[in-house]
C-alpha cells in the first residue's frame, strides 16, 4: 500500500469529523462512536467483511479522532494567546 492509498481514507474521515464538530446538530460526545461508525464502515466498503478490515477502519477512527483533537487543542491555544 502506497502512500497516497493509505492516507486518503484517514484525511477524508479527518475532515468529515472536523465538519461534523464544527455543525451544532451533533454533541461532541458522539463523535468518537460516529468516527467509529464510518470507519469500520468505510473498510469494510473498501476491503470487504474481514476482521482486517475492522481493525483497519478502527485505526482510520482513531487516527480521525486524534487530528480532530489535534486541531482543536492547536485553535484553543491560538485563541487564548491572542
Amino acid at each position: 500500500m502506497d502512500f497516497m492509498t493509505g492516507f486518503t481514507p484517514y484525511a477524508g474521515l479527518a475532515l468529515v469529523l472536523y465538519a461534523i464538530r464544527q455543525t451544532d446538530r451533533v454533541p461532541n460526545r458522539f463523535i468518537p462512536i460516529l468516527a467509529i461508525v464510518l470507519g469500520v464502515a468505510f473498510s469494510f466498503w473498501q476491503n470487504g467483511i474481514t476482521p482486517q478490515s475492522t481493525v483497519t477502519g478502527l485505526h482510520y477512527a482513531l487516527l480521525g479522532i486524534g487530528t480532530v483533537a489535534g486541531i482543536k487543542y492547536f485553535l484553543e491555544k491560538k485563541e487564548t494567546q491572542a
